[in-house]
């Protein structure tokens, strides 16, 4: 698979070591010369342009990419990036770099974004889970399907404690992913039985996601 990565800086250069590792193709842009560290990912493509003009995004053959990575610094540059590899390149899969959360709202399928990715929610949800229970905590967003990722961890209290997985009805557009035990993750099956303590993994669109905890915990 071929990725564009804009945004050469630590974490532009982070994720294209990962991917290369993986057997990916990867291309870095940055217009900035003091980001080409070219030593430091040496298998990697460098192009030095500005992410978002479209004479560059054409020597970039963005159009020959599968994903595309906006992972600079500055919201807007990641905004544009977005979706003129959208729009202009048709690239298929676009994730992009939300820096600042006040910003988050814009990072949707409008600006050509698949995926956005959150550094502060995804930290603030991490610490959420670790100190909650019985509470729903989103930890993603999959902003294209307009689904969650969503954690709840059962407490002694809860309804659904000594029931098993098929006697639980979920609600609409709400999906049960996994079961994570004592540091286990469970691949569900019907005839498995909740447990205080369980940490259950759901997909589930917002609406679903507000319904979840009526649905195990109150009631």
């Amino acid at each position: 698979m071929r990725v564009a990565i804009a945004g050469a800086g630590n974490v532009g250069r982070a994720i294209a070591r990962e991917l290369l590792d993986n057997g990916h193709q990867v291309l870095l842009i940055d217009k900035d010369p003091k980001a080409l560290k070219l030593e430091s990912v040496k298998d990697a493509e460098w192009l030095m342009a500005d992410a978002c003009e479209i004479t560059s995004l054409d020597k970039a053959k963005l159009n020959e990419c599968q994903v595309l990575i906006a992972a600079t610094g500055d919201d807007k540059v990641n905004l544009v990036a977005a979706l003129l590899g959208k729009t202009e390149y048709g690239v298929p899969r676009v994730v992009a770099r939300v820096n600042h959360p006040k910003n988050e709202w814009l990072f949707d399928a409008s600006w050509g974004v698949d995926v956005a990715v959150s550094t502060p929610r995804i930290i603030s949800a991490l610490v959420e889970e670790a100190v909650s229970v019985g509470d729903v905590v989103r930890l993603f967003s999959f902003k294209k399907g307009q689904a969650n990722l969503v954690e709840l961890t059962l407490p002694d209290s809860s309804k659904c404690v000594g029931k098993t997985v098929e006697e639980v009805v979920l609600p609409e557009n709400a999906t049960l992913a996994a079961i994570v035990r004592d540091g286990r993750v469970i691949s569900v099956k019907p005839h498995d039985v909740f447990g205080a303590g369980d940490e259950l993994l759901f997909v589930a669109s917002t609406a679903a996601e507000n319904l979840l905890k009526e649905c195990f915990i109150q009631g």
